[in-house]
């Protein structure tokens, strides 16, 4: 995080300009838009004070129609220069967030289920969304306008001094108050908006969570403190913006009160020097009160503008941020599973969501090719943290896993995971249609192919009896389907991808008795010859399976087939059998 002190970070900035590199041939075009406009910004003033007094004050109005000639062309010039250079800047600043976006996004499918765990969905939306949208403006509000501004200010100063040195300096004894002005302006809305961009975040954090839990807020009549948590903290949001609105209306005011004052003085000095016949006339006099506009405005925009550079500024620190992150499960294997018979190996593996407390000790199993396991414990115990390392979504502390006699992790990342396929008991599903949420947009998996999968495992009928039918829209998680419904999408979207291997983990606790028959007929035929890890509670599923693994605290305490394992005395899987089972059997 750069320091909230400093003005500027010309490191962050130096790193932002690299994304303009592809672009080079438009960055120079702008760039010498923005030389033009300021040359062509003291034109008019010149071409003014000559209008007045070698056309006007003589009264010369053939001359006169020369001059405005030159005008008209000089303004018609401003505005093609100014149409390439707002254009071009907006077009610049569009690439370079979509290049970032894209790099961004690409970086966080890549990060570990730990990253996912600690951060909130609101604020890496932020970040993604509104955050990348702010950098935007770097370059369409920001830099250009304020470089193209410092150029027209140089000029009309430069300009100012070969006209009258003494005119130029009333207006540059101004200039003092404005710069301390704007200094000051810049150091504080530096600190004001990095604490907007945190309310921002925090607000979309809240609304989000409590969006998506609104069926948990309402169920535990949480409306009233939800409310209340809500009003707090839109107050903090609206006190950040507010910050940044009192600093505006200190700054202006004193910002337009000097422009004022070096008007008044213009007018007092110039006039009494042209009355008493000095070297001011009357068209330096008109020239110069514009000059001095056409200098300060760009002061009182450039603050303006700075505001708008350094929100670009904070948001792109945030985004480098992520950029930065140290996250990524190691993709350095260097073999591509392509066919695998489907033989596990655990070896004593550790491992640990959070260091120093291991939530697999020392756990050494092995699942033979096309063998059914069953891993069953208490909640806790371990079970679904097996298959999150199975899939490698997180790395062990220690001991080795493997595939067909090789470590996971001398495969790459995307061959290993293709020949898994995972159900779990909580399914996801995106706001799109069956068909897409079945074949996640997989061009290898044809409409034909997904309907001759569901008419296999029976859910074929289900489908087509909703509105659409595989092009039914399921919208946001999957809204619109039954729990037992979607848990059938996802079984289905397990099968057509024909894994070696099948994972299982709960995928039946959560469905109704008649949509547990079509999975239990589906599971039959998937697991037939394949490798598969079922982790459930339901009886059917676990007496089927060839050997059973029992859980315990992170370590497999027991283990053989349903009835070698009832056999023992006090044994673990008896009494959970007992517990657990006993009450299903008798239904």
């Amino acid at each position: 995080m750069a320091d909230s002190g400093n003005a500027f970070d010309f490191k962050l900035f130096k790193r932002l300009l690299a994304f303009t590199n592809p672009y080079r041939l438009i960055f120079f075009l702008v760039a010498f838009t923005a030389v033009a406009m300021s040359v062509l910004s003291v034109l008019r003033p010149y071409i003014l004070q000559k209008a007045i007094d070698e056309s006007i004050v003589p009264k010369d109005y053939e001359n006169f129609m020369f001059f405005l000639g030159i005008m008209l062309g000089t303004l018609l010039l401003e505005v093609i220069f100014q149409f390439v250079f707002v254009f071009y800047t907006t077009w610049l600043g569009q690439n370079v967030i979509n290049d970032l976006r894209v790099k961004l996004f690409k970086l966080m499918t890549g990060f570990k289920m730990q990253y996912y765990d600690k951060s909130a969905v609101g604020r890496l939306t932020t970040r993604a969304v509104n955050d990348i949208e702010t950098i935007s403006s770097i370059f369409s509000e920001g830099l250009f306008m304020i470089i193209s501004d410092l150029l027209k200010m140089g000029v009309i100063a430069g300009f100012m001094l070969t006209q009258s040195w003494r005119l130029s300096l009333i207006v540059f004894a101004i200039l003092p108050v404005i710069l301390y002005a704007t200094r000051v302006f810049q150091r504080a809305m530096k600190v004001a908006f990095e604490d907007v961009r945190n309310q921002v975040a925090n607000l979309n954090s809240f609304v989000q969570e409590r969006i998506t839990g609104m069926k948990i807020v309402q169920v535990f009549v949480r409306e009233d403190t939800e409310y209340k948590q809500f009003k707090e903290i839109n107050e903090k949001h609206k006190k950040a913006w507010i910050k940044t609105v009192w600093y505006n209306s200190i700054f202006f005011p004193i910002a337009e009160m000097s422009s004022s004052v070096a008007i008044g003085l213009l007018v007092w000095y110039g006039g009494l020097n042209a009355a008493q016949g000095g070297v001011v006339s009357l068209g330096m006099i008109v020239a110069f009160i514009e000059l001095s506009q056409m200098l300060f405005r760009p002061l009182r925009q450039i603050a303006d503008k700075f505001n708008t550079l350094q929100m670009g500024m904070v948001a792109a620190n945030r985004v480098f941020a992520i950029l930065d992150t140290k996250s990524h499960i190691a993709d350095e294997g260097t073999k591509v599973l392509k066919e695998t018979e489907g033989h596990i190996e655990f070896q004593k593996v550790r491992f640990g969501y959070i260091e120093d407390e291991e939530v697999i000790k020392d756990i050494s199993f092995s699942v033979q090719p096309g063998e059914t396991i069953a891993i069953v414990g208490a909640t806790g115990a371990g079970k679904s943290t097996i298959i999150n390392l199975l899939n490698r979504f997180y790395e062990i502390n220690s001991g080795t896993i493997l595939i067909d006699g090789v470590s996971i992790k001398e495969y790459t990342l995307a061959s290993l995971r293709s020949h898994i396929a995972v159900v779990l008991q909580d399914v996801f599903l995106f706001a799109d249609t069956i068909l897409n949420n079945i074949t996640l947009n997989d061009p290898s998996i044809s409409e034909a192919k997904v309907i001759e999968a569901a008419k296999e495992i029976g859910v074929h009928k289900f489908i087509e009896s909703l509105p659409g039918a595989y092009h039914y829209n399921v919208k946001e998680r999957g809204t619109m389907l039954s729990s037992g419904q979607r848990q059938l999408i996802a079984f289905l979207r397990a099968y057509v991808s024909k894994p070696s291997i099948l994972v299982l983990d709960e995928a039946t606790s959560s469905v109704d008795t008649y949509s547990e028959e079509m999975i239990q007929m589906a599971t039959d035929k998937i697991t037939k010859g394949r490798t598969s890890i079922v982790i459930a509670h339901r009886l059917a599923t676990i007496k089927k399976a060839d050997k059973i693994l029992v859980m315990d605290a992170g370590k497999i305490v027991e283990s053989g087939t349903h009835k070698e394992l009832l056999k023992r005395e006090d044994g673990y899987y008896r009494n959970l059998y007992e517990v657990q089972f006993a009450t299903e059997t008798a239904v």
